[in-house]
């Protein structure tokens, strides 16, 4: 594996830089920070450039300088840029999955699965940089050549969390450049490394200086001046509501372009035909799986409640069943959460809960693996009141609440009454109850009988209410956040009677 970015070594661990106008440096302070594998905190993955304004300027500046060559530069050209760097990443695949199992804690097949998928992203832009831009209309005049033509943007800031720390850079990335646009990419703190092995494919695939430039370093340092800078045209940001919230109103009031997903407190309905032990299984995966840490993961089991009793007890059998542990062990099913902070968050929530009265049916507790890890057991609980904090909040943890209804008209209501409205999924037989579902559910992505988390590249990403800024990333909808229309109205001279 290419390791340009390795700035030295201390300890006899490695020092990892900035990537700005094509070469890796330090940040400007020399300042590093640490980043630990939260399954093992006596594991020091690397030292990390922990940057400042200073820093963020010269990105800034180096897109800048970059954006007058790139912007014009054959979408073909591009294209062959992300292509080369999509196979580069699938050459890499089983390494960087485990660095990003180590660094960010989900099981080495989720890592590796997460690696395939950027590089499939990639592959999938490639193709969309070489499609139709644009449009031809005819005019009132018969002898007006009338179309429209999209632009690239610009200067695009790109904010990505630790929870998708490959995936989630690579689908805000891959279409800003394929479609014409230069890149500063601030990714998350706790997991910068799997951003240094993106930059580094797209680095080796040939993409020119300046084009994409990494900093590393905290939302206060980096992303606030990135956010603020008037040279940066258009933001991405997936995270928090509360940052997003905060990220939209700096950069809106300057004039940029804004790109939000932020989070969901996504239910999955079973109504009593749904054949259970298919709903069973696809229920546990969406709340358990990335020890929950998904924005798309399934909180909310809203069941049929003639057969939320039964569907309760084998919900807490099989929670009960999973393997917490070493995330690079094969057996192991959930692995830590991300930091201490996010385990002792999420085992409060579970001890407020138990507190109010809620029934905790498993888990939830906070098992020792001998190093430290931050772990938490995938928590079920029973009786969830719908308005409770357990059935409104985004708790991002693998704790998973039942709310048995009276069928499915109140099991769509309780669905639709939470300020989010990312992804949801419905388990039935019923053709009729299902086309009902997906017209009355308030969520921007929309499961029958399989899990709420999920998506693939080549359809729109995103959510309604609280969850987005009515934008959508991926599939076709990408182009429409990273480019701009100009429309054109082509005349020919006026016929003076000269020919040539």
């Amino acid at each position: 594996m290419a390791n340009e970015a390795v700035r030295g070594q201390r300890d006899g661990v490695a020092v990892y830089g900035n990537y700005i106008a094509g070469a890796w440096r330090p940040a400007a302070s020399g300042e590093t920070a640490e980043n630990r594998n939260p399954a093992r905190p006596v594991d020091l993955i690397g030292h990390f450039a922990a940057s400042g304004a200073d820093d963020v300027d010269a990105a800034v500046s180096a897109a800048s300088e970059a954006f007058a060559e790139w912007g014009r530069s054959s979408p073909i050209s591009r294209a062959n840029v992300l292509y080369k760097a999509s196979e580069i990443l699938n050459s890499r695949a089983q390494e960087i999955g485990r660095e990003l199992t180590r660094e960010e804690g989900k099981t080495l097949a989720e890592g590796i699965g997460e690696t395939n998928r950027a590089a499939q992203i990639l592959r999938y832009f490639a193709g969309e940089a070489q499609q139709p831009s644009g449009e031809h209309y005819p005019s009132a005049n018969p002898r007006t050549l009338l179309y429209t033509m999209r632009e690239p943007l610009g200067v695009c800031g790109i904010v990505t969390p630790w929870n998708f720390p490959i995936a989630i850079p690579a689908w805000k990335v891959a279409p800003a450049l394929a479609f014409g646009n230069t890149v500063v990419l601030k990714p998350a703190s706790l997991t910068p490394l799997c951003a240094v092995r993106l930059t580094e494919a797209l680095a080796e695939a040939g993409l020119p200086a300046g084009v994409l430039n990494l900093v590393t370093g905290s939302a206060a340092k980096v992303g606030d001046p990135l956010v603020r800078d008037h040279r940066v045209v258009a933001l991405s940001f997936t995270g928090s509501n509360a940052v997003g919230q905060e990220i939209k109103m700096t950069a809106t009031e300057r004039g940029a372009k804004v790109q939000l997903e932020m989070g969901g407190k996504n239910p999955a309905i079973v109504l009593a035909d749904a054949d259970l032990d298919h709903a069973l299984t696809q229920v546990i995966n969406g709340a358990m799986m990335s020890a929950g840490q998904k924005c798309t993961a399934t909180s909310r089991a809203i069941v049929d409640r003639r057969i939320a009793a039964g569907f309760t007890g084998q919900l807490a059998e099989r929670i009960g069943a999973l393997t917490v542990g070493d995330p690079l062990a094969e057996t192991t099913r959930v692995g830590p959460l991300v930091s201490a902070e996010a385990a002792e968050r999420v085992a409060g929530e579970i001890k407020r809960a138990t507190g109010e009265g809620v029934a905790l049916l498993t888990g939830g507790g906070r098992p020792e693996n001998g190093d430290g890890g931050h772990f938490v057991t995938p928590a079920l609980f029973g009786e969830v009141e719908p308005d409770s904090r357990l059935g409104q909040e985004e708790l991002f943890g693998p704790v998973l609440g039942v709310i048995p209804v009276d069928g499915p008209d109140e099991a769509i209501a309780v669905a639709n009454r939470v300020r989010f409205g990312l992804s949801a999924s419905l388990f039935t037989r019923d053709l009729g109850r299902a086309l009902d579902f997906v017209t009355r559910i308030q969520a921007g992505i929309v499961h029958v009988n399989s899990e709420t988390a999920g998506a693939e590249p080549q359809v729109p990403f995103g959510g309604y209410k609280g969850s987005s800024s009515y934008s959508r990333e991926q599939g076709k909808a990408a182009r429409e956040f990273f480019t701009q229309s100009k429309t054109v109205y082509l005349d020919p001279p006026p016929d003076d009677g000269i020919r040539g």
